[in-house]
């Protein structure tokens, strides 16, 4: 039996919106014939995906598992798109993608220079979307800082940088050679505490549960906001905080973090013999 990407797009949209009606508008189809498609993926399955009332939608065991295999099969679908569209082209182009605070100009410049008919474009990524990318065909290969999720890519080593904290230019910490975490225990951490989690250990916000609920930005210009603010610190790369700098707030060392890890990635089913020639430049 072949499963119908169509029905698994629709499917999809509903376990991101736990609601028929909003998911239908964001398809631009009619609820009903949405709620037609899912019972058909239903039989075709199997295996009921959702319960519902009158007040809630919910995934079902089978649902969940469902909605974790179905994100990366409906990116590589996209991704073949993409590659045959610009196939079909005749276009000769390699997208690299990269985290903020990375440079990426001697590589390209090495590769251009190799292939000089090559048409190279640059695409910066963010904590949410560095894999993303590769999975979906906009980036040939992403330069990424681990941790990442390492399914259905190869992921290979480039170099580690140290970890620093941002802080405001007026903070009781600035101007010190160093820190360690236990001196941050009483600072309001705008990074996910699991990307910290040796803060998370000493945090006195979470002991106390008056810890704000960690909020997602869009951007490290946005973080720094927040830093120069007031109303928080930040854990970033070296690389990071050298690259924004701003008179407002300022970066001290944390002696006993572990190093920050960037690595080179792409999807490993890919056989382009450009990947691997940029590999062994990035990494050389």
């Amino acid at each position: 039996m072949d499963v119908d990407l169509r029905k698994v797009r629709y499917f999809v949209a509903v376990a991101e919106e736990l609601h028929f009606g909003r998911a239908a508008e964001r398809l631009h189809i009619a609820q009903p014939v949405l709620s037609r498609q899912i019972r058909a993926l239903e039989e075709e399955l199997r295996a009921q995906l959702f319960v519902r009332d009158r007040r809630s939608t919910e995934l079902t065991a089978a649902g969940r598992q469902l909605l974790e295999d179905s994100r990366p099969i409906l990116a590589s679908a996209d991704a073949l798109r993409r590659r045959v569209a610009l196939a079909a082209r005749g276009a000769s182009t390699f997208t690299i993608g990269f985290m903020p605070g990375i440079t990426v100009t001697e590589p390209v410049r090495a590769l251009t220079e190799r292939h000089p008919d090559l048409e190279v474009e640059l695409v910066r990524t963010t904590w949410d979307d560095q894999t993303q990318v590769l999975h979906d065909g906009r980036a040939d290969v992403g330069i990424v800082r681990l941790p990442v999720d390492p399914r259905g890519l190869t992921v290979r080593p480039m170099f580690s940088e140290p970890r620093v904290a941002i802080l405001p230019a007026s903070h009781r910490l600035a101007g010190k050679e160093s820190v360690d975490v236990a001196d941050l225990a009483d600072e309001h951490l705008l990074n996910d505490p699991d990307a910290v989690p040796e803060w998370r250990a000493v945090a006195t916000e979470l002991r106390t549960g008056g810890g704000a609920r960690p909020r997602g930005f869009r951007s490290i210009e946005e973080k720094l906001e927040h830093v120069a603010a007031g109303l928080g610190i930040a854990i970033v790369p070296l690389s990071t905080s050298e690259y924004y700098t701003r008179p407002d707030v300022t970066h001290v060392p944390v002696g006993d973090l572990p190093p920050g890890q960037v690595a080179l990635a792409w999807v490993a089913s890919r056989r382009s013999r450009l990947i691997y020639e940029f590999a062994e430049l990035v990494t050389a």
